[in-house]
């Protein structure tokens, strides 16, 4: 049964209100003023309001100004009683947050048509709450199961660390490394074009492949390879429109050779020198179209060898892509020299990088998912 509130100094105006609308078969409460509807309204929220305009104390438009400014009121429709029928006067009860107006005398039919299109769009309102807190679980739990699949951090031989920061919508990035043999470490992060659940499965999938090695007679040690497979296999036009982004190296610890190939994605960052003075920064990235965009694109591989106390940094454009309290973006460049005033401090990095990160956001969070690969050489 909806319930609603009707906030009238007329006693006159009550009785009649509360007869008309219990024999429509609504629970209806009224109260004399504006403080006693507001802490009814709080204590029990009403699918609709019914508020006289002019009123001693609190008029109808502060208490309607205070009824809309509650969250837990923000589906309730309120509608101003009011014998001000002027246009400025709708202009200033619309800015208050009034959903409708009724005029005095109050008539009757009109009184119940705009009764039923308010409770009607109440529950609109309610509905389309439930399936927005049913979706944000649905981006909770995938964002869950996106970390669930990622890997834990490695000690030896090398260190590598990882950061995973969901955005509010969750995007498609995923990361994995993990040993092809004793010799031959396999690493990769790649970020699939837009959001929600539809940008998470083709992460997941690439993720599942990869790991399991699923793609038969594909050499997993010669990235560009690799990528043409995944090419091969992710062609938008059966994905959903959906095209990914993707660094894909392996490092050979015997060698310290790094072979890597990149699809549209960011630049991978590797920092070395021995003083903060003669830090260098190298920045891995081959050509190559996005995958899935178009068929038969070529990648390439580059390799480069790696000093001793280098360090590589893996990232999605999550990373750099912000936008600044000033309404400006941050850029590419400003990560780089946060990463290179980083390399030669203490340890936990990567922390300081998010805390820096979202002191810089300019929102409570962040636009898009943002994930970062730290992988230090001794």
């Amino acid at each position: 049964m909806f319930q609603i509130l009707v906030i009238d100094d007329d006693p006159s105006i009550q009785i009649f209100l509360k007869r008309i609308l219990e024999k429509q078969g609504y629970e209806v409460i009224t109260v004399s003023n504006g403080e006693e509807g507001i802490l009814q309204a709080l204590s029990s929220p009403p699918s609709l309001i019914i508020c006289d305009w002019m009123m001693p104390g609190l008029s109808g438009l502060e208490v309607c100004d205070r009824i809309k400014k509650d969250p837990n009121l923000s589906t309730t429709f309120f509608i101003l009683l009011t014998s001000l029928d002027s246009v400025a006067h709708r202009v200033e009860g619309l800015d208050a947050g009034a959903d409708d107006f009724i005029s005095k005398p109050i008539e009757q039919n009109e009184l119940q048509a705009r009764v039923r299109a308010g409770l009607r769009l109440h529950q609109l309102n309610r509905d389309l709450q439930t399936q927005k807190l049913l979706l944000e679980t649905e981006l909770s739990e995938a964002a869950e199961y996106v970390k669930s699949l990622l890997p834990l951090p490695m000690t030896s031989p090398l260190t590598i660390d990882s950061r995973f920061i969901p955005s509010r919508q969750l995007g498609g990035d995923c990361f994995d490394y993990y040993w092809l043999d004793s010799n031959y470490l396999a690493v990769y992060l790649l970020d699939t074009a837009g959001h929600g659940l539809r940008a998470t499965l083709p992460s997941v999938s690439v993720h599942n492949l990869l790991r399991s090695r699923a793609l038969k007679g594909l050499n997993y040690y010669h990235p560009s390879d690799v990528l043409k497979a995944l090419n091969d296999t992710f062609q938008m036009n059966y994905q959903n429109d959906k095209y990914f982004t993707i660094w894909y190296g392996v490092y050979n610890r015997v060698t310290r050779e790094l072979t890597y190939a990149s699809a549209g994605h960011p630049p991978a960052i590797l920092l070395f020198g021995n003083t903060p003075n003669t830090t260098e920064v190298e920045l891995l990235k081959t050509p190559g179209m996005p995958v899935g965009m178009f068929p038969h694109t070529q990648y390439f591989n580059q390799s480069y060898t790696i000093e001793k106390s280098s360090t590589l940094y893996i990232f999605s454009d999550g990373a750099y892509e912000i936008m600044k309290p000033d309404n400006t973006l941050w850029s590419l460049e400003g990560f780089i020299q946060l990463l290179v005033s980083l390399h030669h401090s203490v340890d936990y990095q990567l922390d300081y990088i998010l805390k820096y990160l979202t002191n810089l956001n300019s929102k409570d969070v962040f636009d898009d998912d943002l994930s970062i690969l730290q992988i230090k050489f001794d």
